[in-house]
């Protein structure tokens, strides 16, 4: 990935102590993706792009992707003015971790790199 990552103001609401983890990084195209569905979706300045980790895909666990507000627990990160919402359970396996934008041939869509797993969507703890 040669595109510059973007991370920027980073609040939480946990007591555990997850929220000093790094959080997740974006690349301009998965921002630029991000902001385009909120816009469509006619979502409030409150609301974002909540990323957490569910059972499943081919090495244990995958990632989940959708639109929320900010609930108990969440670490909110702020990047270029999109929300950022992680639960508190979530947070350490999704820690340093990019989420991409990418359009292909066959399909577009959104793809993490965490360096363990292929397919972009899971991986293992």
């Amino acid at each position: 990935m040669s595109e510059e990552l973007h991370q920027q103001e980073v609040t939480s609401n946990s007591n555990n102590g997850a929220g000093e983890l790094p959080g997740v990084n974006l690349t301009p195209k998965a921002i630029e993706a991000v902001r385009k569905m909120i816009e469509k979706e006619g979502l409030g300045a409150d609301q974002g792009l909540r990323i957490s980790v569910v059972g499943g895909g081919c090495s244990g666990f995958q990632y989940s992707l959708g639109f929320d507000g900010r609930k108990d627990g969440d670490t909110l990160t702020v990047i270029e003015g999109v929300n950022v919402f992680v639960d508190d359970i979530s947070l350490p396996y999704i820690a340093g971790t990019t989420l991409d934008y990418v359009e292909g041939l066959h399909n577009a869509g959104f793809r993490f790199d965490n360096r363990t797993c292929g397919c972009g969507s899971s991986f293992s703890a």
